[in-house]
C-alpha cells in the first residue's frame, strides 16, 4: 500500500467523476502531454486512455516514480525530479499541456515560477491545474477584495484564468482539511510588456506588505513622490493597494523599469 508523504504535500486523486472533469477541460488527443505530480497514477491513466502523442510525467517521490515505471507504457517518459529545479522548456520544441495536482506546499511557488521564467513564447498552450482553494481564491480575485494581491496580479499578467470548479477533501486520499479548486489557464497573446518580471515582483511587495495602509507611502518609497507618474496614471494615494487595478500595477512596474533605465 502506498501511503502519502506529508513532506511532499502528497493527497492522491481518486475521485473518477473529478478525474473526468479535468481530462475534458482540454482536447487531449494527439497532443504533448505533462502532468505534474502523478502520485499513483489515476489521472496518469485517463489521460493515456485519450491517446496523447507523448506524455511526461515529473515526480519528486523516487518510490512514486519507480512503480509508475513498473507499471504504465514505455513510451510515457518519467523524469524522478524535482519540478521546481526542473526545465520545462527541454521538453519538447511543441506546446504541451500541462496537468497538475499541486502539492498545497509549494502550489504558489510553481506558477509564480513558471510565470515569471517565460519569454515572450511560451512553452505550454494550457495549464489544468489544482490548487488549496483559498490560493485559488486568491489567484481569481477582483481587485477591491480582500483576497485581491501579488498572486493575483502576477498570475493575470501573462495569463487567461478559468475557474473550472471546487473539489471536495472526500476525492482525496488521504483527505485534506480544505477544499481545493480547479483552474485551467491559457497563454494571453497581449499582455504589458514588462522587461524583469523581478520587478513586478519588487513593485507589488512594497505595495502590499502594508495593504491596509494608504498608497503613499509605498509610492514615495518607490517613486519619491513623482508627480508625472501619478498624473500620467491617474492615481489617488488616498486609495489602498488593493483598490488599483491589475492593469495599473503593469503600469507601474513598466514606469519604474524606464526611470531606472
Amino acid at each position: 500500500m502506498i501511503r502519502a508523504k506529508k513532506s511532499l504535500g502528497q493527497n492522491f486523486l481518486i475521485d473518477k467523476k473529478i478525474i473526468d472533469r479535468i481530462i475534458n477541460t482540454v482536447s487531449i488527443t494527439n497532443n504533448e502531454i505533462l502532468e505534474v505530480g502523478p502520485g499513483t497514477g489515476n489521472l496518469t491513466r485517463e489521460i493515456l486512455r485519450n491517446n496523447p502523442s507523448k506524455m511526461y510525467l515529473v515526480e519528486k517521490d523516487t518510490f512514486l516514480a519507480e512503480s509508475l515505471r513498473e507499471t504504465l507504457d514505455k513510451k510515457v517518459k518519467i523524469f524522478n525530479k524535482d519540478i521546481l529545479k526542473f526545465d520545462e522548456n527541454s521538453l519538447s520544441k511543441n506546446k504541451i499541456i500541462v496537468f497538475g495536482n499541486l502539492p498545497y506546499n509549494i502550489s504558489t511557488e510553481i506558477l509564480s515560477l513558471w510565470i515569471t521564467n517565460l519569454k515572450n513564447d511560451y512553452w505550454f498552450s494550457d495549464l489544468v491545474l489544482m490548487f488549496q482553494k483559498e490560493v485559488a481564491d486568491r489567484i481569481i480575485a477582483p481587485s477591491n477584495t480582500s483576497d485581491y494581491g501579488r498572486l493575483t496580479i502576477l498570475a493575470n499578467w501573462r495569463l487567461n484564468i478559468n475557474k473550472i470548479c471546487d473539489i471536495l477533501p472526500e476525492s482525496f486520499s488521504p483527505k485534506p482539511k480544505i477544499q481545493s479548486s480547479l483552474i485551467h489557464f491559457t497563454p494571453k497573446k497581449n499582455f504589458a510588456e514588462i522587461k524583469d518580471p523581478s520587478n513586478l515582483e519588487k513593485i507589488t511587495r512594497i505595495f502590499f506588505s502594508h495593504r491596509r495602509k494608504m498608497l503613499k507611502k509605498p509610492f514615495n518609497q518607490i517613486f519619491n513622490g513623482n508627480t508625472d507618474i501619478l498624473n500620467k496614471l491617474n492615481i489617488d494615494l488616498n486609495l489602498r493597494p488593493q483598490n488599483l487595478d491589475f492593469n495599473t500595477y503593469y503600469q507601474l512596474t513598466i514606469n519604474y523599469e524606464k526611470l531606472r533605465s
